[in-house]
């Protein structure tokens, strides 16, 4: 199993900064890819951006890029989401996700709220 420990949501205004954590413990492959997705309430979670153990991202959302940036730690198991300027659509609850290789387990952390209003 695996768990996944999410920290860094909040509220903040429009054109503001966040960063999101992600710290994940338990059986974790060497080989894997962590990512955030979120979602809105009554619609489908979205993938933010992923980053494998290797090093290479991905950011699917075109409303995130150049704004979004996803890091990770290897050596602690974590992985980051800095997010600035900020906007009130990107208002959702935000989900760590981790997929571990080859077998494609795939494991979520709880969910942090982030709001962005004036």
């Amino acid at each position: 199993q695996v768990q996944l420990v999410e920290s860094g949501g909040g509220f903040v205004q429009p054109g503001g900064s966040l960063r999101l954590s992600c710290a994940a413990s338990g059986s974790i492959s060497s080989a894997n890819r962590m990512g955030w997705y979120r979602q809105v309430s009554g619609k489908q979670r979205e993938l933010v951006a992923s980053m494998s153990t290797g090093g290479i991202t991905g950011y699917p959302l075109a409303a995130v890029k150049g704004r979004f940036t996803i890091t990770r730690d290897n050596t602690k198991n974590t992985v980051y989401l800095q997010m600035n300027s900020l906007k009130p659509e990107d208002t959702a609850v935000y989900y760590c996700h981790l997929i571990n290789y080859p077998l494609g387990s795939e494991y979520w952390g709880q969910g942090t709220q982030v709001t962005v209003s004036s």
